[in-house]
């Protein structure tokens, strides 16, 4: 690979771990914020990595949300790019948790040595959850932003925590003691060499994922009884959620959506000030293997993933005298949306 066919550190990462062929195709999807694109060097910095996990984070939901992928695919054939707004995944807070960190700690090790700080705290009260806003502190507007969710197991029955506690205490940490010191290196320096970030972002990409085993079928009943976003949690973990394309006109993308005939939520889900709407497809239906009553394998179909899109409009801030873009997110707006997840037919919600 030369520097010359490879003039960026960004596509220089995706070459290396995907293949050219597949780091062009990626790359030809996603809006790329110019903040990450820096001439090729042995060192990397913070937002050039970042911006590498996000687009790695956003294909690999793709792969798991069929409807999203074939929105993707009609957006890049009629020439236009995805602008990757956010990504959504959820944790459980104190609750045994294996070697794995409990709640958002698994994450914010992670996110804060990429340069992301807390742009954000919402009280999910519903659900009984608590949501942080993840923004890049080197280009929060064009860098997409992490939703990460605790959810708050002793709000719920002594059943419910003990199989909590059960399911996820087979949990495995991905993040070795090599991968924790580069994370380390990285927010200390802000950089790091380049070899050791492509050690690094396959690692990182596994965190998002299921790091526990699949519940039983009696185990998933109790959970799912009290909390679909545990019952969630308990097949699918820490995979994102839902991630989220950033458009001009919600209305007129969730209009032209629903008459291609794709399950999209009939309600848009607008915030207190008007300025952030939300709407979404109904969650993939994905296929778990848990065991029966009798300890045969059964195979259940239950909620997966799903893509969202997001308009947000511009505001004068009062302070700065400045006109932003609006970031924020609003709780109502959340509890709304992650009812995408609660069933295999939750596109009524």
């Amino acid at each position: 690979m030369s520097s010359t066919n490879l003039p960026t550190n960004l596509q220089y990462m995706l070459t290396s771990l995907l293949g050219a062929e597949h780091a062009n195709q990626l790359s030809d999807l996603l809006q790329i914020p110019a903040s990450t694109l820096r001439p090729r060097a042995d060192t990397v910095s913070r937002i050039e990595i970042a911006q590498a996990l996000n687009m790695l984070l956003f294909e690999k939901l793709l792969k798991a949300v069929p409807q999203g992928n074939d929105y993707v695919q009609d957006s890049v054939r009629a020439g236009n790019k995805i602008r990757f707004d956010h990504g959504a995944l959820r944790t459980v807070l104190g609750i045994s948790t294996g070697t794995l960190p409990s709640g958002e700690a698994a994450f914010t090790r992670i996110l804060r040595p990429l340069g992301y700080q807390v742009n954000g705290i919402y009280p999910l009260q519903r659900i009984s959850m608590t949501g942080r806003a993840y923004a890049h502190e080197d280009d929060a507007e064009e860098i997409a932003q992490f939703f990460l969710s605790e959810l708050h197991p002793h709000h719920f029955s002594s059943e419910f925590q003990a199989t909590v506690n059960k399911v996820l205490s087979t949990s495995q940490d991905p993040v070795d003691a090599h991968s924790a010191q580069l994370l380390q290196q990285l927010g200390n320096d802000k950089a790091l060499p380049l070899a050791d970030a492509l050690a690094l972002l396959p690692v990182l990409v596994a965190c998002f994922d299921r790091q526990h085993a699949l519940p039983s079928v009696a185990e998933y009943q109790v959970l799912l009884a009290e909390s679909a976003e545990m019952a969630w949690i308990s097949t699918e973990g820490n995979a994102f959620n839902h991630a989220t394309d950033r458009v001009a006109n919600v209305e007129q993308v969730a209009d032209a959506q629903r008459a291609l005939g794709r399950a999209i939520k009939e309600k848009i889900e607008v915030s207190r000030n008007g300025r952030v709407r939300q709407t979404a497809f109904r969650a993939s239906t994905v296929t778990r293997l848990m065991r029966d009553e009798n300890g045969a394998m059964v195979e259940m179909k239950v909620p997966g993933s799903f893509y969202e899109f997001i308009s947000r409009d511009r505001y004068l801030d009062a302070e700065t005298q400045s006109e932003k873009l609006d970031l924020t997110f609003d709780s109502g707006n959340a509890q709304g949306i992650f009812k995408m997840t609660a069933s295999a037919d939750a596109a009524s919600c």
